[in-house]
Protein backbone atom coordinates (compact mmCIF):
# COMPACT_ATOMS: atom_id res chain seq x y z
CA UNK A 1 0.00 0.00 0.00
CA UNK A 2 1.23 3.46 -0.88
CA UNK A 3 0.55 5.22 2.43
CA UNK A 4 1.90 8.56 1.22
CA UNK A 5 -0.62 8.53 -1.63
CA UNK A 6 -3.33 7.47 0.81
CA UNK A 7 -2.68 10.50 2.99
CA UNK A 8 -2.45 12.85 0.00
CA UNK A 9 -5.77 11.66 -1.42
CA UNK A 10 -7.46 12.01 1.94
CA UNK A 11 -6.17 15.53 2.59
CA UNK A 12 -7.01 16.75 -0.91
CA UNK A 13 -10.54 15.48 -0.47
CA UNK A 14 -10.89 17.27 2.86
CA UNK A 15 -9.64 20.55 1.47
CA UNK A 16 -12.34 20.36 -1.18
CA UNK A 17 -15.23 18.74 0.67
CA UNK A 18 -14.56 19.21 4.40
CA UNK A 19 -17.54 20.24 6.52
CA UNK A 20 -17.97 23.96 7.15
CA UNK A 21 -18.11 24.08 10.95
CA UNK A 22 -17.92 27.27 13.05
CA UNK A 23 -14.87 26.21 15.08
CA UNK A 24 -12.96 25.54 11.87
CA UNK A 25 -12.93 29.26 11.10
CA UNK A 26 -10.50 29.91 13.94
CA UNK A 27 -7.03 28.84 14.98
CA UNK A 28 -7.69 30.04 18.51
CA UNK A 29 -6.84 27.06 20.76
CA UNK A 30 -9.46 28.23 23.25
CA UNK A 31 -12.25 27.91 20.70
CA UNK A 32 -10.89 24.60 19.41
CA UNK A 33 -10.76 23.31 22.99
CA UNK A 34 -14.37 24.29 23.70
CA UNK A 35 -15.56 22.60 20.51
CA UNK A 36 -13.66 19.39 21.24
CA UNK A 37 -15.07 19.11 24.75
CA UNK A 38 -18.62 19.69 23.52
CA UNK A 39 -18.24 17.20 20.67
CA UNK A 40 -17.45 14.30 22.99
CA UNK A 41 -20.29 11.77 22.59
CA UNK A 42 -22.50 14.49 21.07
CA UNK A 43 -23.65 15.00 17.48
CA UNK A 44 -22.13 17.91 15.54
CA UNK A 45 -25.56 19.35 14.69
CA UNK A 46 -26.45 19.43 18.39
CA UNK A 47 -23.20 21.08 19.39
CA UNK A 48 -23.18 24.00 16.92
CA UNK A 49 -25.74 26.30 18.63
CA UNK A 50 -24.33 25.54 22.09
CA UNK A 51 -20.81 26.28 20.89
CA UNK A 52 -21.85 29.56 19.32
CA UNK A 53 -23.70 30.70 22.45
CA UNK A 54 -20.84 29.65 24.71
CA UNK A 55 -18.17 31.47 22.68
CA UNK A 56 -20.36 34.56 22.45
CA UNK A 57 -20.85 34.66 26.22
CA UNK A 58 -17.34 33.57 27.24
CA UNK A 59 -15.12 34.99 24.52
CA UNK A 60 -11.79 34.23 26.19
CA UNK A 61 -10.22 31.97 28.79
CA UNK A 62 -10.24 34.94 31.16
CA UNK A 63 -13.99 35.40 30.66
CA UNK A 64 -14.61 31.73 31.44
CA UNK A 65 -12.39 31.80 34.51
CA UNK A 66 -14.09 34.90 35.92
CA UNK A 67 -17.63 33.70 35.21
CA UNK A 68 -19.72 32.19 37.99
CA UNK A 69 -20.23 28.45 37.95
CA UNK A 70 -23.99 29.01 37.68
CA UNK A 71 -23.51 31.14 34.56
CA UNK A 72 -21.36 28.45 32.93
CA UNK A 73 -23.82 25.67 33.75
CA UNK A 74 -26.73 27.80 32.53
CA UNK A 75 -25.02 28.34 29.17
CA UNK A 76 -24.25 24.61 29.00
CA UNK A 77 -27.75 23.59 30.10
CA UNK A 78 -29.34 21.01 27.81
CA UNK A 79 -26.12 19.65 26.37
CA UNK A 80 -25.70 17.09 29.15
CA UNK A 81 -22.51 15.68 30.68
CA UNK A 82 -22.28 18.61 33.08
CA UNK A 83 -18.98 17.47 34.55
CA UNK A 84 -17.43 18.64 31.28
CA UNK A 85 -18.59 22.20 31.96
CA UNK A 86 -17.18 22.02 35.47
CA UNK A 87 -13.87 20.75 34.15
CA UNK A 88 -13.72 23.50 31.52
CA UNK A 89 -14.09 26.14 34.21
CA UNK A 90 -11.40 24.47 36.32
CA UNK A 91 -9.10 24.21 33.29
CA UNK A 92 -9.65 27.90 32.52
CA UNK A 93 -8.47 28.70 36.03
CA UNK A 94 -5.39 26.50 35.48
CA UNK A 95 -4.55 28.40 32.31
CA UNK A 96 -4.90 31.76 34.06
CA UNK A 97 -2.86 30.78 37.12
CA UNK A 98 -0.32 28.30 35.75
CA UNK A 99 0.17 29.60 32.20
CA UNK A 100 -0.33 33.36 32.74
CA UNK A 101 -3.58 33.33 30.78
CA UNK A 102 -1.98 31.86 27.65
CA UNK A 103 -3.31 28.55 26.34
CA UNK A 104 -0.49 25.97 26.63
CA UNK A 105 1.24 25.10 23.37
CA UNK A 106 2.67 21.63 24.04
CA UNK A 107 0.87 18.29 24.11
CA UNK A 108 2.00 17.50 27.66
CA UNK A 109 0.87 20.86 29.05
CA UNK A 110 -2.47 20.59 27.25
CA UNK A 111 -2.91 17.06 28.59
CA UNK A 112 -2.43 18.34 32.14
CA UNK A 113 -5.51 20.55 31.93
CA UNK A 114 -8.58 19.35 33.83
CA UNK A 115 -10.88 17.15 31.78
CA UNK A 116 -8.49 16.67 28.85
CA UNK A 117 -7.49 13.12 27.92
CA UNK A 118 -5.35 11.66 25.16
CA UNK A 119 -7.88 12.22 22.39
CA UNK A 120 -8.68 15.84 23.21
CA UNK A 121 -5.03 16.74 23.82
CA UNK A 122 -4.08 15.26 20.43
CA UNK A 123 -6.92 17.10 18.70
CA UNK A 124 -6.03 20.49 20.19
CA UNK A 125 -2.28 20.03 19.68
CA UNK A 126 -2.67 19.04 16.04
CA UNK A 127 -5.44 21.44 14.99
CA UNK A 128 -4.32 24.54 16.88
CA UNK A 129 -0.54 24.10 16.84
CA UNK A 130 0.15 21.70 13.95
CA UNK A 131 1.83 19.20 16.25
CA UNK A 132 2.09 15.67 14.80
CA UNK A 133 -0.26 13.79 17.12
CA UNK A 134 -2.77 11.36 15.67
CA UNK A 135 -6.35 11.52 16.89
CA UNK A 136 -8.02 8.15 17.42
CA UNK A 137 -11.73 7.79 18.08
CA UNK A 138 -14.40 5.37 16.91
CA UNK A 139 -14.34 6.86 13.42
CA UNK A 140 -10.59 6.41 13.04
CA UNK A 141 -10.68 2.87 14.44
CA UNK A 142 -13.35 1.98 11.91
CA UNK A 143 -11.63 3.62 8.95
CA UNK A 144 -8.25 2.03 9.53
CA UNK A 145 -9.71 -1.37 10.34
CA UNK A 146 -11.23 -1.30 6.86
CA UNK A 147 -8.29 0.23 5.03
CA UNK A 148 -5.80 -2.23 6.55
CA UNK A 149 -8.23 -5.17 6.80
CA UNK A 150 -7.81 -5.50 10.55
CA UNK A 151 -9.80 -8.53 11.65
CA UNK A 152 -8.96 -8.32 15.34
CA UNK A 153 -11.38 -6.87 17.88
CA UNK A 154 -10.89 -3.09 17.93
CA UNK A 155 -12.48 -2.96 21.38
CA UNK A 156 -9.32 -4.48 22.86
CA UNK A 157 -6.55 -2.30 24.23
CA UNK A 158 -3.90 -4.08 22.17
CA UNK A 159 -5.61 -3.39 18.84
CA UNK A 160 -6.47 0.17 19.83
CA UNK A 161 -2.81 0.82 20.64
CA UNK A 162 -1.61 -0.67 17.35
CA UNK A 163 -4.01 1.57 15.42
CA UNK A 164 -2.82 4.58 17.44
CA UNK A 165 0.74 3.82 16.37
CA UNK A 166 -0.34 3.60 12.74
CA UNK A 167 -2.16 6.94 12.92
CA UNK A 168 0.89 8.54 14.54
CA UNK A 169 2.98 7.31 11.60
CA UNK A 170 0.52 8.58 8.99
CA UNK A 171 0.18 12.03 10.53
CA UNK A 172 3.92 12.56 10.24
CA UNK A 173 3.57 12.78 6.45
CA UNK A 174 0.83 15.43 6.37
CA UNK A 175 -0.42 18.67 7.80
CA UNK A 176 -1.61 17.30 11.19
CA UNK A 177 -4.64 19.58 11.37
CA UNK A 178 -5.87 18.69 7.91
CA UNK A 179 -5.16 14.96 8.32
CA UNK A 180 -6.96 14.57 11.65
CA UNK A 181 -9.98 16.60 10.60
CA UNK A 182 -10.11 14.71 7.30
CA UNK A 183 -10.29 11.44 9.21
CA UNK A 184 -13.09 12.84 11.38
CA UNK A 185 -15.07 13.93 8.33
CA UNK A 186 -14.48 10.71 6.42
CA UNK A 187 -15.86 8.67 9.31
CA UNK A 188 -18.80 10.98 9.87
CA UNK A 189 -19.94 11.32 6.25
CA UNK A 190 -18.68 8.38 4.18
CA UNK A 191 -17.00 5.55 6.11
CA UNK A 192 -20.07 5.06 8.28
CA UNK A 193 -20.59 2.20 10.75
CA UNK A 194 -23.25 0.59 8.55
CA UNK A 195 -23.38 0.67 4.77
CA UNK A 196 -20.39 2.93 4.09
CA UNK A 197 -20.63 5.08 0.96
CA UNK A 198 -17.63 3.48 -0.72
CA UNK A 199 -18.51 4.90 -4.15
CA UNK A 200 -17.80 8.38 -2.74
CA UNK A 201 -14.70 7.48 -0.76
CA UNK A 202 -11.50 9.35 -1.66
CA UNK A 203 -9.33 6.47 -0.45
CA UNK A 204 -11.33 3.64 -1.94
CA UNK A 205 -8.40 2.45 -4.06
CA UNK A 206 -6.30 2.02 -0.90
CA UNK A 207 -8.94 0.11 1.09
CA UNK A 208 -8.33 -3.61 1.49
CA UNK A 209 -11.81 -4.19 2.93
CA UNK A 210 -13.40 -2.65 -0.17
CA UNK A 211 -11.15 -4.72 -2.41
CA UNK A 212 -12.33 -7.91 -0.72
CA UNK A 213 -15.98 -6.84 -0.15
CA UNK A 214 -15.56 -6.81 3.60
CA UNK A 215 -16.52 -3.18 4.24
CA UNK A 216 -19.90 -4.20 5.72
CA UNK A 217 -18.23 -6.77 7.98
CA UNK A 218 -15.46 -4.67 9.49
CA UNK A 219 -14.73 -3.44 12.03
CA UNK A 220 -15.00 -6.19 14.59
CA UNK A 221 -15.96 -4.52 17.84
CA UNK A 222 -17.16 -6.80 20.61
CA UNK A 223 -17.63 -5.42 24.11
CA UNK A 224 -18.49 -7.78 26.90
CA UNK A 225 -21.71 -6.80 28.65
CA UNK A 226 -20.72 -5.89 32.21
CA UNK A 227 -22.28 -3.57 34.74
CA UNK A 228 -20.90 -1.39 37.47
CA UNK A 229 -23.49 -1.69 40.25
CA UNK A 230 -23.32 0.91 42.98
CA UNK A 231 -24.23 0.71 46.64
CA UNK A 232 -24.83 4.42 47.21
CA UNK A 233 -24.88 5.49 50.84
CA UNK A 234 -25.65 8.80 52.48
CA UNK A 235 -25.01 8.74 56.22
CA UNK A 236 -26.79 5.55 57.37
CA UNK A 237 -29.21 5.25 54.46
CA UNK A 238 -29.00 3.82 50.94
CA UNK A 239 -30.31 4.65 47.49
CA UNK A 240 -32.62 2.19 45.78
CA UNK A 241 -34.91 2.94 42.87
CA UNK A 242 -38.08 1.25 41.74
CA UNK A 243 -37.99 0.03 38.16
CA UNK A 244 -41.10 1.06 36.27
CA UNK A 245 -40.43 -0.90 33.06
CA UNK A 246 -38.18 -3.57 31.65
CA UNK A 247 -36.82 -6.82 32.98
CA UNK A 248 -37.15 -5.84 36.65
CA UNK A 249 -40.35 -3.81 36.47
CA UNK A 250 -42.03 -3.04 39.84
CA UNK A 251 -38.98 -4.23 41.78
CA UNK A 252 -36.39 -2.21 43.66
CA UNK A 253 -32.71 -2.24 42.87
CA UNK A 254 -29.46 -0.31 42.84
CA UNK A 255 -28.32 2.11 40.17
CA UNK A 256 -26.09 0.40 37.66
CA UNK A 257 -24.52 1.46 34.39
CA UNK A 258 -22.81 -0.36 31.56
CA UNK A 259 -19.48 1.32 32.30
CA UNK A 260 -15.88 0.22 32.04
CA UNK A 261 -14.78 1.35 35.50
CA UNK A 262 -16.12 2.64 38.83
CA UNK A 263 -14.58 6.03 38.05
CA UNK A 264 -16.59 6.31 34.86
CA UNK A 265 -19.61 5.21 36.93
CA UNK A 266 -19.15 8.25 39.18
CA UNK A 267 -19.10 10.54 36.16
CA UNK A 268 -22.17 8.78 34.75
CA UNK A 269 -23.91 9.18 38.11
CA UNK A 270 -23.26 12.91 38.15
CA UNK A 271 -24.31 13.32 34.53
CA UNK A 272 -27.58 11.44 35.03
CA UNK A 273 -28.62 12.27 38.57
CA UNK A 274 -26.36 15.25 39.45
CA UNK A 275 -24.91 13.29 42.35
CA UNK A 276 -21.36 13.93 43.57
CA UNK A 277 -19.78 10.80 45.01
CA UNK A 278 -16.52 9.18 46.04
CA UNK A 279 -15.45 5.58 45.75
CA UNK A 280 -15.39 3.82 49.10
CA UNK A 281 -14.67 0.17 48.37
CA UNK A 282 -14.84 -2.68 45.91
CA UNK A 283 -17.33 -5.28 47.13
CA UNK A 284 -17.51 -8.26 44.78
CA UNK A 285 -18.16 -9.45 41.25
CA UNK A 286 -21.57 -11.12 40.97
CA UNK A 287 -23.04 -13.10 38.10
CA UNK A 288 -26.79 -13.52 37.82
CA UNK A 289 -28.39 -15.80 35.25
CA UNK A 290 -31.78 -14.94 33.83
CA UNK A 291 -33.68 -17.24 31.48
CA UNK A 292 -32.36 -15.52 28.38
CA UNK A 293 -29.40 -13.43 29.54
CA UNK A 294 -26.54 -13.17 32.01
CA UNK A 295 -25.63 -10.15 34.08
CA UNK A 296 -22.10 -9.73 35.37
CA UNK A 297 -22.08 -7.01 38.01
CA UNK A 298 -18.97 -5.39 39.46
CA UNK A 299 -20.21 -4.12 42.81
CA UNK A 300 -18.72 -1.05 44.48
CA UNK A 301 -19.65 1.06 47.48
CA UNK A 302 -19.89 4.81 46.88
CA UNK A 303 -20.30 7.57 49.45
CA UNK A 304 -22.56 10.50 48.52
CA UNK A 305 -21.37 13.97 49.50
CA UNK A 306 -24.80 15.57 49.69
CA UNK A 307 -28.30 14.27 50.23
CA UNK A 308 -29.49 13.14 46.78
CA UNK A 309 -32.82 13.88 45.18
CA UNK A 310 -33.51 10.13 45.17
CA UNK A 311 -35.22 7.76 47.64
CA UNK A 312 -33.11 6.80 50.67
CA UNK A 313 -33.81 3.77 52.85
CA UNK A 314 -32.58 2.46 56.19
CA UNK A 315 -31.47 -1.13 56.71
CA UNK A 316 -34.83 -1.95 58.29
CA UNK A 317 -36.77 -0.38 55.41
CA UNK A 318 -34.71 -2.22 52.78
CA UNK A 319 -35.60 -5.52 54.45
CA UNK A 320 -39.27 -4.79 53.65
CA UNK A 321 -38.78 -3.82 49.97
CA UNK A 322 -39.42 -6.18 47.04
CA UNK A 323 -35.90 -6.33 45.61
CA UNK A 324 -34.97 -8.16 42.41
CA UNK A 325 -33.10 -11.43 42.89
CA UNK A 326 -30.07 -10.07 41.07
CA UNK A 327 -29.80 -7.03 43.31
CA UNK A 328 -30.66 -8.99 46.42
CA UNK A 329 -27.39 -10.84 45.78
CA UNK A 330 -25.67 -7.46 45.52
CA UNK A 331 -27.16 -6.28 48.81
CA UNK A 332 -26.34 -9.46 50.66
CA UNK A 333 -22.74 -9.35 49.45
CA UNK A 334 -22.47 -5.77 50.71
CA UNK A 335 -23.94 -6.62 54.12
CA UNK A 336 -21.32 -9.33 54.57
CA UNK A 337 -18.60 -6.67 54.35
CA UNK A 338 -20.15 -4.45 57.02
Amino acid sequence: MNEKKLVEDLCLWYQKYGRDLPWRHSQDPYQIWISEIMLQQTQVETVIPYYQRFIQQFKTVKDLDEASEDAVFKCYQGLGYYRRAKHMKEAAHQIMTEHHGIFPTTYDDIHQLKGIGDYTASAIASIAFQLPYGVVDGNVLRILSRIYMIKENIATTQVHQSIQKKVNQLVQTANPSIFNQAMMDLGATICKPRHPLCHLCPVQQHCLAYATCQQDVLPISIKKKNYITGILSYQDRYVLIKQETGLLAHLYGFIQFDDESPYRYMEHLEETYHIDSSLKAYIQDIKHVFTHRIWKMHVYHFILHQKPDLPLYTLEEIAQLPISSAHLKVWQSFLKTQ
